[in-house]
């Protein structure tokens, strides 16, 4: 009986300290501002107040705090994140699950109602600024789950079903499949996107759709820095990093691009932010609102107006044999009632190329 009685003070007392413990960890340590593994800024410290109390603004806000700022907190996000799947078999560990030596974020089901509100926004760009003199052109990106969800029982969307709902909202553009040429090893392991090594078939049918020159001839390089995707993070699972490739020819090497949002010239692949907290912004240096790309050798005579989310900036610059000037808009971030003050569409081609993970989330478009 005593050593029952010493056992459960012991366990107490141990308990009690570890208490402490992390309440001095928390007071003390210092307190990041950003997560890195999960790409987003961390709760901070409310305000103190006698309103902020009263109303329970304080103890709600100093929860999230507290839960963003616990000592090992990536360590113990592991753990739930194995004992979720390996023990409780859950599908999904918040949203995002592991199969065949892949990460992905669960993408179900399909939203009409979404996919009816982008093709509002571009019949909006087509009959604002757009005449017979333009070639207008349509492309939809699958994201992985495609190839991933239904093989490994997760719940799918029906892609066919997807892509033929936006050929017939968007029937002013004429539709390129380019899903048919895709596969699982095209998309990065631990990440959303495609890489950018693997679709240059991709680039060809698009390009020779548009009636232009496939661009040739890459050579591959590799980068040093390992890659962890924005699904790496948010997984909270042990996984191996992705290889980051980039694509290169003499188009490519002799272009100059230009980032008009912050009014100035950018390389196409700004190699140090690969070592940054999204290496893929690395391609055409991330989310930016207009970007112009032009090879004044060139000499095609032709411009293509790019309207992509982030897929399209790896793939745009494989599309430059046949073009002059590459124009990408991401009006995500520019509203295009704007558009006309910056963008000439006289008698160019306009190509709509967006994945399925932002058309089926279309109230980011603007």
């Amino acid at each position: 009986m005593q050593n029952n009685h010493k056992k459960s003070k012991s366990f107490c007392i141990s308990f009690v300290v570890f208490l402490l413990t992390g309440l001095l960890f928390c007071l003390f340590l210092p307190k990041p501002e950003y997560s890195d593994t999960e790409r987003r800024r961390l709760a901070s410290m409310p305000r103190l107040t006698a309103e902020s109390v009263w109303n329970g603004h304080f103890m709600s806000g100093f929860e999230d705090y507290a839960a963003d700022v616990f000592p090992l907190r990536n360590a113990f996000r592991s753990i739930k994140a194995l004992t979720a799947g390996g023990i409780f078999h859950r599908q999904d560990n918040n949203g995002i699950y592991a199969a065949d030596g892949y990460l992905a974020a669960m993408e179900y089901p399909m939203r009409e109602a979404s996919l009816r509100y982008a093709a509002g926004r571009f019949r909006y760009i087509y009959e604002t600024y757009l005449s017979e003199k333009n070639h207008v052109y349509l492309s939809v990106i699958p994201d992985k789950n495609r190839f991933l969800a239904k093989q490994s029982g997760r719940l799918c969307m029906d892609y066919e079903a997807f892509e033929k709902k936006m050929e017939y909202l968007c029937d002013f553009a004429q539709y390129i499949q380019i899903s048919d040429l895709l596969e699982l090893d095209d998309y990065y392991k631990t990440d959303t996107h495609w890489r950018q090594e693997k679709i240059t078939d991709a680039a060809v049918r698009l390009a020779q759709a548009m009636g232009t020159q496939p661009a040739a001839d890459f050579s591959a390089h590799l980068l040093e820095q390992d890659f962890y995707g924005v699904y790496y993070g948010q997984a909270a699972l042990p996984f191996a990093p992705d290889a980051l490739y980039y694509l290169s020819n003499q188009a490519i090497e002799r272009c100059v691009a230009y980032d008009w949002q912050n009014q100035r010239e950018i390389p196409v692949y700004q190699v140090e932010k690969a070592a940054g907290r999204d290496a893929y912004e690395m391609f055409l240096s991330g989310a930016l609102s207009l970007v112009t790309i032009e090879d004044k050798d060139a000499q095609t005579g032709r411009r293509l107006v790019l309207f992509r989310d982030s897929f399209g900036s790896s793939i745009a610059p494989l599309l430059l044999g046949g073009y002059d000037k590459i124009t990408l808009v991401d009006i995500r971030y520019i509203h295009p009632q704007l558009l006309g003050q910056f963008v000439d569409f006289e008698e160019c081609d306009v190509l709509f190329l967006y994945s399925t993970l932002v058309l089926n989330h279309s109230d980011t478009l603007k």
